[in-house]
């Protein structure tokens, strides 16, 4: 599967780019000769280069979710992002880039290996959180962007923001990670790299060419989405069940088409081996931390615990719930119910 082409947007909604890094040492030793990545931006970027607000897609997400094209279901932020919305393009300048080893314009499995002039399949080294994040500081010094207003994402993109946090403390006013924790639970790597060595297809991650893992794909985000409450943001759009099963099932049918196996399995071992809990105190700027009431990934009973590791740290923390029936698509989905505490959280953090 090759890697895929960002979507065409309407001009003056968003501007799609693409930026290459030439090598990146990464932080489990491998070596990328040359990291692609792609990005959107909305907004114009300030002459001083410090009114920019970087955010951070989701686990299987791309950066289009700043535009208004993407659907709530696949973690849109468009009621979030836009002139005169919580996160105000009339006033800053807002760019989402495609994580190291996703798939949607990014380097990743289905790249080309310039040492073998072959996909790298099996062989792409592994990538963690610090090294998205490392990618991500290239692309913002290659724009111009000296210093950024916040870093905020949800889910894996929240796990970026506490990167980034503790990788560059002083390079933010705000951090808001959504929907996260410093360590985030469930990724069982096992137990994922076992589901996909059973399929024929998949012939030890070396399938471009060689097998087609669609039908395996489709099955899997089906079932991401019915867990992560995607069925009761389908319900509140007057659904009947019969209807949400199909539209469950074309979303996940549409994903499928464009997402890599191999990108699965790379993030999910970088969401694995994330934690920073040891590293909270290296934070300076202030946090909002923001869960959803009905998440059962990482659930709004753990906000005390969090909170209390964040304070004991000598972060400036706050707290705030998502009251809604959403789970983990909450942020987007039920924007509005928290869109006006991340506003009012920016215009005081803020300052530049």
């Amino acid at each position: 599967m090759p890697t895929v082409a960002l979507p065409t947007i309407e001009a003056g909604e968003a501007v799609a780019g693409t930026f290459t890094l030439a090598g990146l040492k990464l932080q489990q030793g491998g070596f990328l000769p040359e990291v692609r990545t792609a990005y959107f931006s909305r907004g114009t970027l300030a002459p001083d280069g410090c009114n920019a607000i970087l955010v951070a897609h989701g686990y299987t997400g791309g950066p289009d979710m700043i535009t208004d094209a993407s659907h709530v279901v696949d973690g849109s932020w468009s009621e979030l992002i836009g002139p005169g919305r919580a996160i105000d393009t009339d006033r800053w300048f807002v760019i989402c880039a495609n994580a190291l080893g996703s798939s949607y314009g990014s380097t990743n499995a289905a790249s080309i290996d310039p040492a073998t002039g072959q996909p790298w399949g099996s062989s792409f080294p592994e990538v963690r959180v610090a090294d998205i994040v490392a990618v991500q500081k290239a692309l913002l010094d290659h724009l111009g962007v000296k210093h950024l207003v916040a870093v905020t994402g949800h889910s894996f993109g929240g796990a970026q923001v506490f990167q980034w946090g503790v990788d560059h403390p002083h390079f933010m006013d705000a951090l808001v990670p959504v929907i996260c924790a410093p360590a985030m639970p469930g990724a069982d790597v096992a137990a994922l790299q076992a589901e996909l060595q059973a399929l024929p297809d998949w012939r030890g991650g070396d399938y471009y060419g060689r097998g087609d893992l669609t039908a395996y794909l489709t099955r899997k985000r089906a079932s991401g989405l019915r867990a992560f409450g995607a069925d009761a943001v389908l319900a509140d759009q007057s659904l009947d069940t019969e209807q949400r099963t199909r539209e469950l099932q074309r979303l996940a049918a549409e994903w499928a088409r464009t997402f890599d196996a191999n990108s699965l399995l790379i993030l999910f071992r970088a969401m694995a081996a994330f934690d920073v809990r040891d590293r909270l105190g290296e934070i300076r700027a202030p946090l909002l931390l923001v869960l959803s009431r009905s998440d059962k990934l990482v659930p709004a009973a753990k906000a005390p615990l969090i909170m209390a590791a964040l304070e004991s740290a000598g972060v400036d923390a706050r707290y705030f719930e998502i009251d809604s029936d959403h789970g983990h698509c909450a942020s987007g989905s039920d924007a509005a119910k928290w869109s006006g505490a991340l506003a009012d959280f920016l215009r005081a953090h803020g300052r530049r």
